[in-house]
């Protein structure tokens, strides 16, 4: 289409799937989310198809669901982020490494320190997705009886990513001078102590980690309230939407751009990228055939709780084959409980029906051949739609070897998708430019990713 733009793809990994039946799929791997050498293969091979980002999400608790339903869960436990994704690093070169870190439930100066060093581990491919913590139960791993309520838990991680931010930037970029003959192993001048004292937080540092290689790893956000979009537009440098019509993304699109506009942000330092679950066959029949076999595999007993955690209200109670009714106020996560019930008024669904789309993966799906999919991302990208996508397998490893083996080839073929690498970093990859040092005047010299 001429424009010369192209788009940016991670691979969501949670820690390898989002539809509830991925694991029951014929040839897929059912230990995957333990099995190490499994996770490195999938890495390695979404590395082969130039993606940008392995994105692990994450949780810190159990899935707030009855045992009839967590019983059937794949998603129940997994490794922990920050413990993996090091490990990757060491097997791959170019990809970017992205994982979540709740602002509720830790403190600033553990967040900083582990991605600082995941950034040096890995030569500067390292991403921190800022989330608040939709699942409330949460609060009762961290010695709360509560959950805090939403605009609370969106001040704090304002000022969260701002002791962060200000902890990557403790020390100028070369500060280190390693000076042997004079036996000075850095410069006292080059460092900086913080001493922040806020509304929530008090924090005196400096980090005990060097700057990151990429000035600070990407930062990310996902949320889509109100407060989410504007916490993004201030904070974030990626954004993992959750739109399911061309409409409502293009309209998610223009909402956060146009809030970087008000704040003096360029527009192209903000990539959209929504989830988006894609099944490929060989005609567009199989394709769809596949999809519905998946949901399919989808047990009654996983349908109705997980919507029921999703809405932060109990279900089981209403009419099933009934409209969903008005619903009280809740502390789950705002955008993702709005969507359902738009949806839900929407399309005219019974709370069976609901249920079932949720249990599946009620989201944004691409069912086809390569061209088919190929032409609605280029679609989707074309019509200011979203910058990318992050990419979501129906099963591993088939869902994905699909996708890098004859997905990627047609996206390349029509020129909207890397054939190399642009650079050494994640924020290369991306366009991103490397942040300022807030205390210090950058050296002379652009630090890289092989220093």
């Amino acid at each position: 289409m001429g424009s010369g733009r192209q788009l940016k793809l991670g691979a969501f990994m949670r820690p390898v799937g989002i539809h509830t039946a991925w694991w029951l799929y014929p040839g897929a791997y059912p230990d995957a989310n333990f099995n190490f050498k499994h996770l490195a293969r999938f890495a390695q091979t979404l590395e082969r198809g130039k993606f940008d980002a392995f994105f692990m999400a994450d949780h810190l608790a159990v899935l707030n669901m009855p045992i009839a339903a967590l019983k059937r869960s794949a998603t129940v436990s997994s490794l922990d982020p920050l413990t993996l994704l090091p490990a990757l690093a060491v097997l791959t070169e170019h990809i970017g490494l992205v994982a979540t870190a709740s602002t509720t439930y830790n403190e600033p100066y553990h967040v900083a320190r582990k991605f600082a060093s995941l950034d040096h581990i890995s030569g500067g491919r390292a991403g921190w997705n800022l989330v608040t913590s939709g699942n409330p139960t949460e609060a009762w791993n961290f010695g709360r009886d509560e959950h805090w309520e939403h605009d609370t838990r969106y001040r704090r991680a304002r000022e969260f990513f701002d002791v962060v931010t200000g902890l990557w930037d403790s020390w100028a970029d070369d500060a280190f001078i390693r000076d042997v003959q004079n036996k000075i192993f850095f410069d006292p001048g080059k460092v900086h102590v913080l001493d922040h004292k806020g509304e929530f937080l008090k924090v005196r540092g400096p980090l005990n980690v060097a700057r990151p290689v990429q000035g600070w790893p990407v930062i990310v956000q996902a949320g889509a309230s109100e407060a989410g979009k504007q916490i993004a537009a201030e904070t974030a440098e990626v954004i993992f939407a959750a739109s399911g019509r061309l409409a409502d993304a293009q309209a998610f699109y223009a909402d956060v751009k146009g809030r970087l506009d008000k704040l003096g942000r360029q527009r192209d330092h903000l990539k959209v990228l929504p989830g988006a679950l894609i099944v490929v066959g060989e005609t567009d029949d199989e394709a769809r055939e596949k999809k519905t076999f998946l949901d399919s595999l989808v047990h009654v007993d996983s349908a109705l709780p997980n919507l029921s955690m999703r809405l932060g209200t109990d279900v089981s109670g209403f009419d099933l084959d009934g409209p969903l009714p008005d619903i009280p106020e809740s502390n789950a996560s705002q955008s993702g409980r709005q969507a359902l019930i738009d949806r839900a008024r929407r399309d005219n669904l019974t709370i069976r029906q609901l249920a079932q789309i949720v249990g599946a993966y009620g989201g944004l799906t691409f069912a086809g051949t390569p061209k088919t999919i190929a032409d609605r991302m280029e679609e989707w990208l074309f019509s200011d739609a979203c910058d990318g996508f992050n990419i979501m397998f129906p099963y591993v490893p088939g869902g994905l070897d699909d996708f890098v083996d004859k997905v990627v080839p047609e996206l390349q073929r029509r020129g909207i998708f890397r054939q190399e690498y642009e650079g050494e970093t994640l924020r290369e990859n991306l366009g991103l430019p490397r942040p300022q040092n807030r205390f210090f005047t950058e050296p002379t010299r652009t630090q890289t990713a092989a220093e």
